[in-house]
């Protein structure tokens, strides 16, 4: 019988390492669209070539773009082979229940570990009612917590990367799900790709598993895995690389990822034992250890802002699926996804209509049931 979640989590809190080959999107492999059978292919292909380098578990990447992207064209700095909104609605519309439905049942006729990274509620939602054994949280959601709050109240690990963020906001993100899900694993990440050695800032795993009592791990975007090695010497039990049978196919992650030789080497030598390695200063960084990737190019195209899902009247409470999180917010402006708890199961002050950013003001005037009733009755004997 292959790994249960129990088993997994008991081996990265023990200390033992656990690869996750990131397959993320790199099924897709043209510009030109091809049909579903053929990614389902595509994807199939991957998983044996990560399963026979030594991966764990194969991680994808769930889209839904109704609730994730707002529909406006923008370019990301590490892919401009295609729009955010048109990569990521192709990406929804490849990939519905069934689809992954059946990739999970062949990981599993295969022996490794299926799981994915909703990019949204919904895309949450969807792998839900695929079932996983582990929830990702990507490096741009750490603050969205209309899916934060979807996840924690679910009863599987959560694993969170911490690219592009501050310490306090992962320290919002941790004590946000910790509320509700204790088994929460934390990953070091620099959101650049490719992530030059210099920069990789390695000792933050140890900062990371000191602040959080947490088990930690590596989301490592660098090319080859001399920091991998030095992770895992401190301390990293989560190991996560980008996964492609060729870094010259099309498509946002092939060019930074591992091939399935290179990707066997690094499970070859971490597993014969990383004891003897030699601390590189470079890459290890700073002795103040710091989250210092907050000013990362990414955070406005990759962030989030609330958006009203559905018609409100006033008067009315806002019910937790009446907001989406929504990117980009360098466009979109309003108010950070991470609000989300100081608009949810509050009153609306006036109507709103469906596609509508909520605005500070709007957070201002939002009042409890209880505050709304003391005000009426204030206007009232007024």
């Amino acid at each position: 019988m292959h790994e249960s979640t129990q088993d997994i989590w008991q081996r990265i809190s023990e200390g033992k390492v656990f690869f996750i080959a990131e397959v993320g999107k790199n099924f897709i492999q043209t510009k030109k669209e091809q049909s579903r059978g053929q990614y389902l292919q595509n994807a199939k292909r991957l998983v044996d070539k990560a399963k026979e380098a030594g991966a764990d578990a194969v991680k994808f990447q769930t889209h839904h773009y109704q609730d994730e992207q707002w529909p406006v064209k923008v370019v990301s700095p590490h892919f401009n082979g295609a729009d955010r909104y048109a990569w990521v609605k192709r990406n929804s519309q490849i990939t519905d229940v069934s689809w992954w439905k059946e990739l999970k049942r062949y990981c599993e006729e295969v022996r490794i570990t299926f799981f994915s990274t909703p990019m949204s509620r919904g895309a949450a939602q969807v792998l839900n009612k695929v079932g996983v054994k582990l929830w990702k949280v990507g490096s741009g959601d750490i603050l969205d917590f209309v899916l934060l709050d979807y996840l924690r109240q679910l009863p599987q690990p959560i694993i969170v990367s911490t690219g592009m963020s501050s310490t306090l906001e992962v320290d919002r993100a941790v004590k946000f799900i910790s509320a509700r899900n204790k088994r929460l694993a934390i990953l070091h990440c620099v959101s650049k790709y490719p992530c030059p050695s210099e920069e990789l800032n390695v000792r933050t795993v140890e900062f990371l598993r000191t602040r959080y009592k947490q088990p930690v791990g590596f989301s490592d975007h660098s090319r080859g895995f001399v920091g991998v090695l030095q992770a895992v010497k401190i301390g990293a039990t989560i190991i996560e690389k980008h996964f492609s049978l060729d870094r010259d196919l099309w498509g946002s992650d092939h060019k930074v990822s591992m091939l399935p030789d290179e990707y066997a080497e690094m499970v070859k030598r971490v597993h014969t034992g990383v004891d003897d390695i030699t601390d590189d200063k470079i890459i290890l960084g700073a002795e103040t250890i710091k989250l210092v990737d907050s000013r990362s190019k990414f955070r406005g195209l990759f962030r989030k802002s609330l958006v009203c899902a559905q018609d409100i009247k006033k008067g009315e409470i806002i019910q937790p699926e009446a907001v989406f999180a929504m990117r980009p917010q360098v466009y979109l402006k309003g108010v950070g996804s991470e609000h989300y708890e100081t608009i949810v199961n509050k009153v609306v002050w006036r109507d709103f209509k469906a596609g509508e950013v909520f605005t500070e003001k709007d957070v201002k005037q939002m009042r409890t049931k209880v505050q709304s009733e003391q005000r009426e009755q204030v206007n009232s004997v007024g």
